[in-house]
Parts: structure tokens; C-alpha cells; sequence
């Protein structure tokens, strides 16, 4: 039986490839491009054919990189391709020109499946993992998992930091609309009955792994996961962040978190504030892991059940 699985996360911007070793639980090669794909959607409701072209190159680049058969691995798309109004003819596009097959995941899927894989990495940095609040801020949507030992609660907000990018060029309307945002999640968090001071909180996604990386003396070309992981961000190190840059060319910034990440990356940083803000946090766990190893390790799971 092959022990190893290729897990695709096809998101709002990113695309992620893993490939995973199921007996030993363990990263054997990854692979990341910033691909665009919720460009213009807000405006359009489409995928843009620009964007699907980035998306085939990148896919058939990972192909290379990594050396694996699209047709056998497990890919799941996200909140871009729930809204797209012709997210049946792009799929259809993608398996036609590179033989990969993406399942559109709900919110709550979404949801479950990075649970899972943070719940693997708490337990790998030896954190302990029985009660804690995740963030995961997409681009096209923001997921708050509340997990408390064996259960958990979870809501997909429909925004995300590619979305809110488009949506808000002006900063008086973007601080307007995540105010209403984070009522809308103090709403859920309080429909919960629970007492915030006993769960911590844990951050994964782009944002907060490029807020730790700044922190900890690295750019996007040293970025180390194994150094990311288990690391803490506090609301100093957000406010850092955002000083290094509002006063730093785009070049400056691209080095720091990546090519197509720089429009983006202050809105993320709001974003990840509005969110210490309402859970009354002082600091986060940050955390690499996600969707594309949740993936691989509910894929793994179900094949040593059966």
C-alpha cells in the first residue's frame, strides 16, 4: 500500500501542494505560489480567464517541482470558487488541461479539516491542544473554530483578506466593515457560553505565519516553517509589522512576504487585530499548518480505516 499522498489547497489567492508521508505523519515536499485567483471577482463574480491560466502554470509547475500524478491527488478549492458564477466551467478547464480534479469544500468542511491538522501540530510542538480558538484567514473567508477537548464549534465569515482588499479601497470603510464584522463574531462566540480566559488562541494562514516570520529576523526567501511553528505574535508585533510597512517600498515588501501577497497583507493584518480584539487576547500561537494538511491527514486516516 503507497503510504504517500498529494493534498492540494486551491484558495482565493494561494495555491498549496503537500506531499505527505500517512505511516510517519510527516511532511515529505511542499510546494506554494501565490496564483490570484479572486482577482476581480468581487466585481465580476467570475474566475478571470488570467486567473486560470495562473492557475494551470502553476499546477503544472508543481507537477515538476514536487513529481507527482495530478490525477491521484486530493484537491480541494475554496471560498473564490463557492462564489464564482462559473466555477463549474473553470473545474472543468483545470481537470481538461492538467488532469487534477478539485472538490469545492463548504465553509464548515473547510472548517473541520483545519482543525484537524492543527489540532496534529499542537500535539507535534507539544502545546497543549484541549481548549483553543482558531483563526484561519483566507482570502475570500475567515473560519473561527472554538474547540473545547473532544468537540467544537466552527462559523465561515464571508470575508476574507483578498475580498476586503477589493471591496475597501478606503480605510474609514474597511474599519467600518470589520466592526460590523466583529460584532457578527462576538454574536457566535457568545451563543457559546463560554469563558474566552480559558481557551487560547491560535492563529494559521499567511498572515499570521508572515507576521511570525518578520518577527522572528525572516523574509518570504528564508521562511522557516519549523522555526514559525509554535512561535508567538503578539499586538506589538502586529503594530511592528505595520510601521516596517507603511514605511517601506513595494519591492521592500515583496521581499518580505512574497509577490502578490504586498496589496494584501496590511488588510490581513486588520484583520488578525479585529480578531485579538474581540477574543480580549494579549497573544497568539501561530501555527503553518492548514487546509492542504488537513487534507492529507483525514485522507490518511480514512485509509487506515478501511
Amino acid at each position: 500500500m503507497n503510504q504517500e499522498i498529494v493534498s492540494v489547497d486551491l484558495g482565493s489567492n494561494s495555491f498549496r501542494v503537500l506531499k505527505y508521508d500517512c505511516k510517519n505523519h510527516q511532511i515529505i515536499s511542499e510546494y506554494n505560489e501565490v496564483v490570484g485567483m479572486a482577482d476581480g471577482l468581487v466585481d465580476t463574480g467570475l474566475i478571470s480567464k488570467e486567473a486560470q491560466e495562473r492557475v494551470v502554470r502553476a499546477i503544472l509547475h508543481s507537477v515538476e517541482v514536487i513529481n507527482y500524478d495530478p490525477s491521484k491527488a486530493v484537491c480541494v478549492t475554496t471560498a473564490a470558487m463557492r462564489k464564482a458564477s462559473n466555477n463549474k466551467e473553470v473545474l472543468k478547464y483545470f481537470k481538461d488541461k492538467t488532469n487534477i480534479e478539485f472538490e469545492i469544500i463548504d465553509g464548515f468542511e473547510e472548517a473541520r479539516l483545519t482543525l484537524l491538522a492543527v489540532q496534529y501540530a499542537l500535539k507535534r510542538e507539544k502545546i497543549d491542544s484541549k481548549k483553543f480558538i482558531l483563526l484561519d484567514i483566507g482570502g475570500g473567508s475567515t473560519e473561527i473554530i472554538v474547540n473545547t477537548n473532544n468537540s467544537y464549534e466552527a462559523h465561515s465569515f464571508d470575508f476574507g483578506i483578498v475580498t476586503m482588499t477589493q471591496k475597501y479601497l478606503k480605510y474609514h470603510d474597511l474599519h467600518n466593515d470589520l466592526d460590523s464584522r466583529k460584532k457578527q463574531i462576538q454574536e457566535f462566540l457568545s451563543s457559546l457560553k463560554i469563558d474566552l480566559n480559558d481557551y487560547s488562541f491560535v492563529a494559521t494562514a499567511g498572515t499570521p505565519t508572515t507576521i511570525a516570520a518578520i518577527k522572528l529576523g525572516q523574509d518570504f526567501f528564508s521562511y522557516d516553517r519549523n522555526i514559525v511553528n509554535g512561535s508567538i505574535v503578539n499586538l506589538e508585533d502586529l503594530e511592528y509589522s505595520l510601521n516596517i510597512f507603511k514605511n517601506s517600498s513595494k519591492e521592500e515588501i515583496a521581499k518580505l512576504v512574497g509577490r502578490g501577497r504586498v496589496e494584501f497583507i496590511e488588510v490581513g493584518i486588520f484583520i488578525y487585530k479585529a480578531i485579538f480584539e474581540v477574543l480580549n487576547k494579549k497573544e497568539s500561537i501561530v501555527l503553518d499548518d492548514g487546509l492542504r494538511e488537513g487534507v492529507a491527514i483525514n485522507y490518511c486516516l480514512n485509509k487506515c480505516k478501511n
